[in-house]
């Protein structure tokens, strides 16, 4: 059965999230956009537009063919754009080459751009849409449990740029998002556990009965039953559009949502992007929680229930071969400086996040100290 949560932009309409378990609907929805009579009659979206469908290899073997087929007939003409799988392309190249094709297959303004896959697509096909020809609609078909409770809602899109994350990018709204909960069954087990740590995060700084639920339906969830994880992401998201409604720009509460990323990042960066984005998310979000303890504003023992509550999702909660200074040097080059300053997300309790900007060098080398393990000492 579908659900839907709609976002407002303004307090207007802006996009609906679709919540269900098939592609079946795709095409619907998507006729239904702006949908409004037109002498006498519907309005169909479709019709006098072309549609590239943006993917990546991986995803394409998987969906491609079959979202295309259900497309074509329905529009003007219907097309599929496949890059390399991976973070390492979500860069400028990749942009690059996407606007070539759509040039060549004579897209232009009035078309429309489907992002069919994880992270990595959604968002370098959002960037794509937010600047070819100053703008076209697009819409997130997120294929992974990160995509899906996450980078699809917002419009944040954007690229890598000379590996730091994200550097180029663009605000730019989705006309839909559809979410085909079945997918997630295909996903492997790094990838849809690395999804968790953004669910575990909105718990965490917005929604405390979600926690709590989360870890009332662990096995559930690890079982990946198809009805609890609609109800998970149904509420993860409904946290996330509580937040971008209030500040879609991210001029204020919306930097909330980056709890466990600013040292999370900068493990990625450190990394090259071998470890997934989820799981330096879940070790930043540990060192976030731990200088949360220090200061006062989270028990001893929430804090390690904070910590251990990664561990059942395969999540990492400490890291071998890094060098604590560097990473604190990353985290200073970072986006979300400002004037100099580290924006930084601590809980001031659990299911209240809390923004920062005077947590100290010392406090950041502390915390990167208790997910460290160095062969000498052990962290859970």
């Amino acid at each position: 059965m579908s659900e839907r949560l709609p976002i407002l932009y303004n307090k207007q309409p802006c996009y609906d999230i679709v919540f269900t378990q098939t592609f079946e609907e795709l095409v619907q929805e998507l006729q239904a956009i702006d949908s409004k009579k037109q002498d006498g009659q519907m309005k169909n979206y479709l019709e006098s537009r072309r549609i590239c469908i943006i993917t990546d290899t991986k995803v394409d073997e998987l969906y491609g063919d079959e979202v295309l087929n259900l497309l074509r007939g329905k529009c003007l003409k219907a097309v599929k754009y496949a890059f390399p799988n991976g973070e390492e392309h979500k860069t400028l190249d990749t942009v690059k080459g996407i606007y070539s094709f759509l040039i060549k297959e004579g897209f232009d303004r009035k078309d429309l751009l489907v992002a069919l896959g994880g992270g990595v697509v959604g968002d370098t096909t959002g960037y794509v849409a937010a600047t070819y020809l100053r703008g076209v609609d697009f819409v997130q078909v997120p294929t992974t449990l990160l995509a899906q409770t996450d980078s699809s809602i917002g419009g944040k899109t954007g690229v890598d740029f000379d590996g730091y994350k994200n550097m180029v990018g663009a605000f730019k709204m989705p006309r839909l998002v559809y979410m085909n909960l079945a997918v997630l069954k295909t996903l492997d087990d790094r990838q849809f556990f690395s999804g968790f740590a953004e669910v575990m995060k909105h718990g965490l700084i917005r929604d405390a009965l979600l926690y709590q639920w989360l870890i009332e339906n662990m096995y559930e969830i690890c079982d990946r039953d198809l009805d609890v994880l609609q109800e998970m992401l149904l509420r993860s998201c409904t946290v996330k559009k509580l937040v971008v409604e209030k500040d879609p720009t991210e001029l204020g509460d919306r930097a909330l949502l980056n709890f466990g990323h600013t040292i999370g990042h900068a493990i990625e960066k450190y990394k090259n992007f071998e470890l997934c984005h989820g799981e330096c998310i879940a070790l930043g979000a540990v060192a976030a929680a731990y200088i949360s303890w220090k200061r006062g504003m989270l028990s001893m023992e929430e804090y390690y229930e904070i910590r251990d509550m990664y561990v059942p999702f395969n999540l990492p909660i400490s890291i071998e071969n890094i060098d604590p200074a560097e990473i604190l040097r990353l985290t200073k080059s970072d986006k979300k400086m400002e004037s100099g300053q580290i924006k930084f997300v601590l809980l001031k309790k659990i299911g209240k996040a809390v923004l920062d900007r005077t947590v100290t060098d010392e406090e950041i080398l502390a915390a990167i100290g208790e997910i460290y393990y160095s062969g000498e000492d052990a962290h859970a």
